[in-house]
């Protein structure tokens, strides 16, 4: 049922279709200006001004532009099998051949076609056919035809500006959760190194072999504790938890106790810092390999210092096999390593610094998910007329 006010159309009576093009690459004297040209890889992100790839006034002088108000599509690329991008066009840009324009016709805002676009996404995906290679492939006339309702202008300019205030909510904490992460880092670069110290702690740090204070548990038979997944992002979690598929051995006889303060590290993928200490008991795959940390070692200083890119780079090195597929770092290996450690109770300082970081990323993430959530719901409610704003 249409909302009362509203119209039934298509997208292709709603704007002007334009095409894009590329430069030829055999003129240098076209690239490597300051204007714009979108490719796929920028439609990353829904306000367009600025692009990966820039032209000189020559070249912008030779391709299809696109005006501030138009919404730029994917129509042909690999994204398409998964996602169907949109931007909105926010100064003129000039496009690739990948990419339709837009151009909203008298009568349609430019900012509500965007949204609408954004808001049918799924529907329009399912257009999408597979050309040579498996490349993804829109048809034009096949989203030109495709059906939609719109409101009166006035009301388009209205549901326009409510989500663009809840776009510009989500950017600005994005950049708080940006800032928070590289404060993070540097703090990490700082105090795992002991670069910088805080205050009561100035001694020198012990450098110490990794064998000298931990040990590997190798505790197998423990069928009865509960499969756990070590994750890259959050930790040590219950496999029935991941919502991802269980691929795990029928047989468990052979994988691995893991326990609280334990820490699990990807036997084959420490190169790349994948390990995680553990907050529960069970079990994990033979995959890994499980250190205890000895009494002079607080856990959670451990696994942070597991996560710092020199220390994730000596892992690299001590981990043997011929090519990266390979590359495994055993305990064997492993306990060879020596690094410098500061006393227990500098350790369990840092680590509360550290924590407390991790904590405001943490509240940071939940409040960007929740915006990201409520925006979505906004817009199907917004762009089907279930809730209607005051003009």
């Amino acid at each position: 049922m249409i909302p009362e006010g509203w119209q039934s159309t298509e997208i292709g009576k709603l704007a002007d279709f334009k095409s894009g093009g590329t430069p030829s690459k055999a003129k240098p004297e076209f690239w490597g200006g300051s204007n714009p040209w979108i490719s796929g890889k920028d439609l990353k992100q829904h306000y367009i001004s600025s692009s990966i790839d820039m032209l000189s006034e020559e070249g912008f002088a030779v391709v299809s532009k696109a005006p501030k108000g138009a919404s730029l599509i994917l129509v042909r690329g690999m994204t398409l099998l998964k996602d169907f991008p949109v931007g909105f066009v926010e100064k003129t840009v000039s496009f690739n051949q990948d990419i339709k324009a837009l151009i909203p016709k008298k009568g349609i805002d430019g900012l509500f076609l965007s949204f609408l676009l954004v808001g049918k996404k799924e529907e329009i995906r399912q257009l999408v056919s597979t050309a040579g290679h498996g490349t993804g492939r829109l048809d034009t006339e096949s989203i030109k035809s495709f059906p939609v309702d719109i409101p009166t202008l006035p009301e388009q300019k209205k549901i326009a500006q409510i989500l663009s205030t809840w776009d510009k909510a989500i950017t600005t904490t994005e950049q708080l959760l940006a800032n928070s992460q590289q404060q993070k880092k540097a703090l990490m670069q700082q105090l795992l190194t002991g670069k910088k110290r805080l205050k009561g702690f100035g001694g020198e740090w012990k450098e110490k072999k990794f064998g000298e204070i931990f040990k590997e548990r190798v505790e197998l038979g423990r069928e009865g504790l509960p499969l756990l997944s070590i994750t890259a992002e959050d930790g040590v979690v219950y496999q029935d938890e991941t919502g991802r598929k269980d691929t795990s051995n029928e047989d468990k006889s052979k994988y691995r106790r893991i326990c609280v303060n334990d820490i699990g590290y990807n036997t084959m993928r420490m190169w790349q810092g994948r390990s995680s200490r553990s907050d529960k008991e069970g079990i994990v795959s033979p995959a890994y390999t499980i250190v205890i940390p000895n009494k002079d070692i607080y856990p959670k200083f451990a696994a942070y210092l597991f996560k710092h890119p020199s220390l994730i780079h000596v892992f690299y090195r001590h981990s043997q096999g011929l090519v990266s597929d390979t590359w495994n770092l055993k305990f064997d290996y492993f306990r060879k390593i020596s690094w410098a450690f500061p006393e227990f109770e500098e350790q369990q300082k840092i680590t509360a610094v550290l924590s407390a970081a991790d904590r405001e990323i943490d509240v940071l993430q939940q409040k960007l998910e929740g915006l990201k959530q409520e925006k979505k719901a906004l817009m199907q409610q917004l762009l089907t007329g279930k809730r209607r704003v005051k003009v």
